[in-house]
């Protein structure tokens, strides 16, 4: 797989050196070392996936009607970077992780893995680089406004995610061959440094090259200004935009940290605590795909607003069709507690 799912536990299976004359046993070595994590990688992205899928579907309908009310692009931006963690979850996390690597033990035909190797890295390349638009659109919008104002729409927010996601997936299709760390001889070939240089350059090197220039742009750009100055929404965008990059950031360095030290000390295959270090690594990966609700919900005031608003709207038809026959229900015009105006 792209992103290594959980080894399935039991005893390292063992290969005898031979020795010269071949006269005496040769020395037991281990071939693969042990899954020290045991189920807890299954249990913890069973419960990832079970939590976090309707929580991005959830964000996906409030993020649609705040995007075709408002036109912002931002909006847009995020909606796409949301939809992208649905399919990362849902090609990486479930057929990955849990049915590849759990269910199937990696039991699989070269031919699949290797095609499901290029949705894998698409969507996962689909994924940072839209966070990349986002961050590019938000630069824009407070270092050049003017400019912002007059080339921002949605045929050209429309046309920046197509092209972001037609690169995704034309760079994922050397990934194809790809050769997963389980499968790595000790001494990783050229074609296989290539690619897992070009990974780490392509989701992390790159994009937090991106993020760390232009955020920090942005702030000098504001304490420029001054707080006074900066109208609220700004100053909510840009804490949302400051909290994605920042979680992206401090969430996948770990994979790329081990997916280095893998490449050049200790091959995961061989130590058992490089083996573990992977694991908990692309843990810490994967949650990158469900805290970002948690973060809007945080930041904005609008987005809650609407949550509550789509949630409730899509209570009510379950209201009205547990009600018996005949009786009469006067209508709801706005759940209660929800402000006059509120959100939008």
């Amino acid at each position: 797989m792209g992103l290594e799912g959980p080894e399935t536990a039991g005893q390292p299976q063992v290969t005898l050196l031979p020795t010269p004359n071949g006269s005496e046993p040769g020395q037991m070595i281990p071939e693969r070392s042990p899954c020290v994590a045991g189920i807890i990688p299954v249990i913890y992205y069973s419960v990832l996936l079970s939590l976090g899928l309707p929580v991005n579907l959830l964000t996906t309908v409030a993020l649609a009607r705040l995007a075709s009310r408002t036109r912002k692009p931002s909006y847009y931006y995020l909606l796409a970077l949301t939809a992208s963690d649905i399919v990362t979850q849902v090609v990486i996390v479930f057929v990955g992780f849990l049915l590849q690597g759990a269910v199937m033990a990696r039991q699989v035909p070269r031919a699949v893995v290797r095609t499901a190797n290029i949705l894998e890295f698409a969507s996962n390349h689909a994924s940072v680089w839209i966070a990349v638009l986002l961050t590019v659109d938000r630069y824009n919008a407070l270092c050049k406004p003017l400019r912002h104002r007059a080339t921002a729409s949605p045929g050209r927010t429309y046309r920046s995610l197509a092209a972001v996601l037609s690169a995704a997936l034309l760079t994922s299709i050397p990934f194809y061959w790809w050769l997963d760390v389980w499968r790595d001889e000790d001494s990783p070939s050229l074609v296989d440094k290539f690619l897992k240089w070009a990974h780490c350059l392509l989701v992390y090197f790159i994009p937090c090259g991106v993020f760390l220039v232009t955020n920090s742009a942005i702030i000098l750009r504001l304490r420029k200004r001054g707080q006074s100055q900066v109208r609220p929404w700004a100053s909510k965008s840009t804490a949302i935009l400051l909290g994605v990059t920042s979680l992206f950031t401090l969430l996948w360095a770990p994979r790329i940290f081990v997916m280095l030290y893998h490449l050049y000390v200790a091959p995961v295959h061989r130590d058992w605590r490089v083996h573990l270090a992977l694991d908990v690594a692309n843990m810490v990966a994967m949650l990158n795909t469900a805290v970002n609700f948690g973060l809007y919900c945080f930041v904005s005031k609008t987005f809650r607003a609407t949550v509550r608003q789509v949630i409730h709207d899509a209570h009510l038809p379950c209201t009205l069709g547990s009600r018996p026959e005949g009786m009469v229900m006067e209508p709801v015009l706005k759940p209660a507690g929800f402000p006059k105006g509120a959100g939008l």
